[in-house]
This record gives structure tokens, C-alpha cells and sequence, in this order.
């Protein structure tokens, strides 16, 4: 079963360093059905859409709001994952979105360097006051495209944010310059891992060339208190029910094949997060 909350030390990393890996959060047959589900799921493909990378690959991913009864929202609604996020936000928090994101062996393309809060700040949200729970749901390893972070970059504050291939990319100027003082960290993971990051931490990564796929699921959550003051694509204050980390199991597959009916799934026209950014001729960091 699921590890439990953040503990003391874990928040303390979460503050010096805008991120916290809690090791195992999942064990092996939690992710295994995460994995599975995801894997089988038509629904999930179906829905899934491209971001061009500016570097000549594309990124698949998966995105949707409201969590829903399916597996994915047992993972989203666990009392693990969103009891840490508020421990960490310092409050109720409701869930903002989540997305599966699909690294595919040799064809998955790589993130700019980014930080969420770059573009949700467009979305009417105030304040970044917004944390994501990243689980990787196959190993994540230099090879195959593994998140890159920058060690205590959240406390820059945002940085201005243009379009890089389709993707919304932080001002590369910045970025060069904050990689001369801030340590640049690969985020190796083995699945069930659980990496908590900052919504201003800088983070990319890499082209999957390896053999191997790379998916992760992340679930993104915003202060309660930190409601947008405007209506976007993705949703406003909306009271989220936890449930117990046993949840995940006992839902398992069971459930899986008829409960899509409540997943708000987000087209790709409709993610509109960077559509107001300015266009950037330039390459991206690697």
C-alpha cells in the first residue's frame, strides 16, 4: 500500500530545493495496475495529442480535470498524494488537472525547460501556490528521458515564458545564466516513485532514444484558497473527496472498463495555456 504523507524531513527538502522524491510511494502492484490500466486503455490513446518539442520530436500526452472514479482518480484522490500537497501548499487544495504523459521508446520527444507556473499564471490563477505529484509509472533513467530539475530555481519566481515548438519554454536567456549558478539535477526514478515539485521549479527533459518507454502520470493541485479569479480550461475552486490509499487496490481493474464516462478529458485544441505566449525562434537548452 501507498507510504503515506510527506514527512517532516521530506517538506524541509520540498522548501531548500523546490522538490521532494518520496521513494516507493507505490508499491509494485499499485503501479503495476496504474501501468496496465494505462497501457490497455483505448480511451486514454484516443484522447491523447502531440506538442511539437523544437527540437524535431513530439511529446504524446493524456490530460484531463476532474479526477473521476477510474484508477487514475483513486491515484489522484489518495490520501497520500493529497495530503502531502496540502502539507505542502499549507491547506486545502482541490485538483487542477492530471495527465499522463507518454515518453514511447525511441519516438518520445523532450520538454523544454519550463516552469508550470509560467503558463498557468495566464490561466487567472494569483498566486503560485500549486504543487505537482509526479509518479512514474515505468523506470525514468538519463537514458530514456528522465525529468531534469533545478535545484532551488522556485525561488527565483516566475520567469517570462515564450512558445518553443509548441511548447511554452522559459526565457532561455535566464535559463543559461541560472544553470551557471544552480546545480542541474536528473531525477532518476523506479516506478511508484513519487517526485513533488514546485509549480516555478525550472524542470525539462531529454528525447526518449532509448528502447524503453517512459510514462508517468502527474497530478497537479492548487491552494483552495488560491482559486483563479476567472474562468479557464482547466478548473476553478472544486471540492476534491480524498480516499483511503487502499482505495487503489480495491478499485484495481475492476471498475476500469466503465468508468470513462466521468472523465472530463481535455482535447489538445483546448489546452490553452500557452496560446498567449510570444513565438521564440530560438533553440531550445539541452
Amino acid at each position: 500500500m501507498a507510504t503515506g504523507v510527506l514527512n517532516d524531513q521530506q517538506l524541509r527538502e520540498y522548501e531548500a530545493k523546490g522538490f521532494a522524491l518520496a521513494r516507493k510511494m507505490f508499491d509494485a502492484e499499485e503501479t503495476g495496475l496504474l501501468r496496465r490500466a494505462a497501457r490497455e486503455d483505448r480511451e486514454l490513446d484516443q484522447h491523447s495529442f502531440g506538442r511539437g518539442d523544437g527540437e524535431g520530436g513530439r511529446v504524446r500526452l493524456s490530460l484531463w480535470n476532474h479526477p473521476g472514479d477510474t484508477l487514475y482518480g483513486m491515484f489522484a484522490r489518495c490520501e497520500s498524494i493529497v495530503n502531502s500537497a496540502e502539507r505542502i501548499l499549507g491547506g486545502e487544495v482541490y485538483h487542477y488537472h492530471s495527465k499522463m504523459i507518454m515518453k514511447d521508446a525511441k519516438v518520445g520527444g523532450a520538454w523544454t525547460w519550463h516552469q508550470d507556473y509560467g503558463y498557468w499564471y495566464q490561466n487567472g490563477v494569483l498566486a503560485p501556490l500549486l504543487t505537482s505529484a509526479f509518479i512514474a509509472v515505468d523506470p525514468a533513467t538519463r537514458e530514456n528521458g528522465c525529468l531534469q530539475v533545478i535545484r532551488g530555481s522556485h525561488q527565483l519566481g516566475r520567469i517570462d515564458h515564450v512558445l518553443t515548438g509548441e511548447q511554452a519554454g522559459a526565457d532561455q536567456e535566464r535559463v543559461r545564466e541560472v544553470l551557471k549558478r544552480l546545480e542541474l539535477v536528473y531525477v532518476e526514478m523506479e516506478p511508484g516513485d513519487t517526485l513533488f515539485f514546485h509549480c516555478n521549479l525550472l524542470h525539462r527533459s531529454d528525447q526518449n532514444h532509448s528502447d524503453k518507454p517512459r510514462w508517468s502520470m502527474i497530478c497537479c493541485y492548487n491552494a483552495a484558497r488560491n482559486d483563479p479569479y476567472k474562468e479557464s480550461h482547466h478548473p476553478r475552486y472544486t471540492p476534491l473527496q480524498k480516499v483511503p490509499d487502499a482505495a487503489i487496490k480495491e478499485t484495481g481493474l475492476r471498475r476500469f472498463a466503465d468508468t470513462h464516462a466521468d472523465v472530463a478529458w481535455l482535447e489538445g485544441e483546448e489546452d490553452k495555456s500557452a496560446r498567449s505566449l510570444k513565438v521564440s525562434r530560438n533553440r531550445p537548452i539541452g
